[in-house]
């Protein structure tokens, strides 16, 4: 049973900075692809950033350049670096794992609040 834990969401003020992180049990992390969502209030989830198991990287356009994630295998976590928030940043951010088989596990998310 994989489980994922995110922690690191808070408060911020609009231009401030927040890393999330995302710790993997139970699963062989180091293959697999990890990625972090987002849902805000009234919206559909969407796709903030995906990083595969060579390190390649894709990001939402509305973040790119603002926003990095990265993973350590040997801790099994993958970090999401996010830099000049703003308030349409708001929401809660849930880690995504796919393993090779297509198939997706989820935390419960943390909530991440950027005031004007």
């Amino acid at each position: 049973q994989v489980q994922l834990v995110e922690s690191g969401g808070g408060l911020v003020q609009a231009g401030g900075s927040l890393r999330l992180s995302c710790v993997s049990s139970g699963s062989m992390f180091s293959i697999n692809t990890m990625g972090w969502y987002r849902q805000a209030p009234g919206k559909q989830r969407e796709l903030v950033a995906r990083i595969t198991s060579y390190g390649s990287t894709n990001y939402a356009g509305s973040v790119k350049d603002r926003f990095t994630i990265s993973r350590d295998n040997a801790k099994n976590t993958v970090y999401l670096q996010m830099n000049s928030l703003k308030p349409e940043d708001t929401a809660v951010y849930y880690c995504n794992e796919r393993d090779l088989n297509g198939r997706d596990s989820w935390g419960k998310g943390t909530l991440v609040t950027v005031s004007s």
